[in-house]
Formats: structure tokens, sequence, C-alpha cells
């Protein structure tokens, strides 16, 4: 099935009819929100209350498993005062609903929640100050923190073998790097993968290990005003890459995508890496490895973008929304080199704050 038959795309009546049929609901405002491969929509019930339909892509709604668990780590995440969503019950007492409709593909099933919805302004849209990168940071480290000691009977279901976008995944990535024929950026790509090989494969053992989000990135976090002219983290979103991991790899992943938008890119990892260390202190292998796993995330990001727009050209603005900028960053880190960014982030991580 190719991802443009497993993506959703309900008509409203649909989607109004389904909120009233499971959770007795009924729909005053109602609409699209940007979405990968799912489909999201904004619900305001005349009710009250404020949510989000979230419909899984059919072919992730085989894995309910993993669902389940993911719905699971946002209500631990949230009863221990992080700011994740959580689902609300059906009308049956369930926090999913697996429902079959014909989306222009014939009839498939898609996983349903509504989620609570958090406000605030996406990061990608907010000037991100240091203040900012260094609560980015500090939030992803306590979120892989709590996350150690969530228990559930089928949290094995996290050990996602070969999941393209988990860090460990990385030499997967020889596979789609065809997609990158003509494209200078290939060269160093190539380049990236083969000192994965070297100098990161031989570390594994010395990361330390956790379940990561995986997708901590500025469009997934939000943040509000706090102040005339400070913002605080008010909502921590989609939790559909979570696997197990290590804590360095939720570092690297923050980092690339917190220097997406940001005019000054190189600086964006001081900041982070300051807020992180401020709850998690890194060892010398996960240090020593930072700047190459960043690379590698850029690396993931760009294959599987290219990738993805092949399948679904139709979608290519919104899939490339990384990648474009990502092409860049990506030359400009590999040009400065590991010794010359590593000596830009440790440094302002150890003076942040100082005056």
């Amino acid at each position: 099935m190719s991802t443009k038959e497993a993506k959703p795309n309900l008509s409203h009546s649909q989607a109004t009819e389904i909120i009233k049929r499971l959770y007795g609901l009924t729909v005053s405002v109602i609409r699209p929100l940007p979405s990968y491969d799912d489909q999201n929509c904004y619900v305001a019930p005349s009710e009250g209350g404020e949510y989000v339909l979230k419909v899984m892509n059919s072919a992730d709604s085989h894995n309910i498993t993993i669902i389940e668990l993911q719905t699971h780590a946002m209500n631990f995440l949230h009863q221990r005062g992080l700011p994740a969503q959580t689902a609300l019950p059906t009308l049956t007492g369930k926090l999913m609903s697996l429902e079959e409709f014909d989306c222009g593909f014939g009839l498939q099933k898609y996983l349903v929640r509504l989620l609570t919805y958090l406000p605030g302004t996406t990061v990608a849209k907010i000037t991100c100050s240091p203040q900012i990168l260094y609560d980015v940071g500090k939030m992803a480290a306590t979120l892989d923190t709590v996350l150690l000691q969530m228990e559930h009977p089928n949290i094995s279901v996290l050990q996602r073998e070969n999941f393209i976008w988990n860090l460990a995944s990385v030499p997967l990535l020889n596979q789609y790097i065809h997609v990158m024929d003509g494209d200078p950026v290939q060269k160093v790509v190539k380049a990236v993968l083969e000192q994965y090989q070297i100098q990161v494969v031989p570390k594994l053992p010395l990361f330390r290990k956790c379940i990561n989000h995986g997708d901590f990135n500025d469009h997934n976090l939000l943040a509000k005003p706090d102040g005339p002219s400070k913002y605080k983290i008010s909502g921590i979103l989609d939790f559909g890459d979570m696997s197990c991991g290590y804590f360095i790899f939720e570092l690297a992943i923050t980092i690339m995508y917190m220097m997406i938008e940001n005019p000054n890119p190189v600086d964006v990892g001081g900041p982070v890496v300051a807020g992180w260390e401020s709850v998690f202190p890194l060892n010398e292998a996960e240090r020593d490895s930072l700047y190459l796993l960043v690379l590698c995330r850029f690396c993931q990001s760009l294959v599987m973008a290219q990738h993805a727009v092949i399948q679904q050209p139709e979608n290519e603005e919104y899939l490339m929304i990384t990648a474009r900028t990502g092409v860049c960053h990506l030359g400009r880190l590999w040009e400065l080199g590991k010794e010359e960014v590593e000596r830009i982030w440790f440094q302002s991580a150890a003076h942040f704050g100082q005056p």
C-alpha cells in the first residue's frame, strides 16, 4: 500500500459523525491541522472544551499495541506535570477506537483518538532566544528521565528494531540513498554514514539507555508567553516516533530540529546542551558522539523526505519543510568540522547564563 493510500482524509461530516457516536459530543467548530502521515483536526464541541481528533494512517493503525503504549506514556507524563496531551475516553471507556471508512481507496481501518488540545504557538513560529533553547533542552532531558520510571506490560514493543527514525537505524539509510542520486549533498550523506559506522557504533555500549520521544522538533513543541518578553513550553506533541534508544539520541535530535528555523544555526547547540545537562550530564562517549549524531539526523531527514516526496508528490511542500533548510545546515556543519562545532557548543554551554 502506498503512503498516499494509507493517509486518511475524512470529510468534516464523517469526522463530526464519529465524534458524536464515540464521544457523545456535538461539534460546533472543526478545522484541519497539519500532519505528516495521519489526519488531525481541531475540534470545539458545543458542550465545551477543545480537542484534537487524531485519525492514524491505516498502516500504523495495525500497530494497536504501540499506539496504546504511546497514549499511556502521554498520560504518564501528564500526571507527572509535563505538558503532554491526554486521550479522552469514548462512551464505552476506551482510549481509542478502530473505525472502518472509505477514504477513496476502499474500506480500511483507522485508529481514532480524541486528544486534549494544548494552547500555544509552535516553537517554529517564535523567535528562539537562548532561554527558550535552554528550556527545550531541559524539557527533552526531563521527559526521557521521567519515562525511565514508566511501567507497562507491553513496554517491549518500543524495541522497534529497524525503525527508520531511530538513530540506531542510520545504516538502513543506505537502502534509500539512491533517491539522492544527482544531488551534490549525497556525497556528504555517504561520508556521514561511513563515519557513523567507524565513530558511533563502537560507542553504543557506552551510551545510557532510555525511551526516546524521537521527534522533539519545533513543530511538536508549543510555547506560550510568560511575562512581557519570555515564553515557556506549554505542550509536547506527537509521540508516534517513540522507541527504545539512548539519552544522547534525544539530545542530538533536539539540537538538529532547533537549528532548522534559527538564523544562527550553529549557535543553537550551546543553550540546548546547557539545558539538557542541567538535568542529565553527558558522559565522555556521549559528548564525543553528539556532533556526528546531529549530522546523522539531518541525513535521516533529507533522505526520508526525498523518499516520501516520491510516494506523495502532492504533499511535497509539507514534507520538505525541514529538508530544504537541512541541506544548508548539514553542509555548513560538515564544512566546519567536529572540533570547531564542539568547541562552539561546549564552550557556550559551559558559560550559559553567566554575565
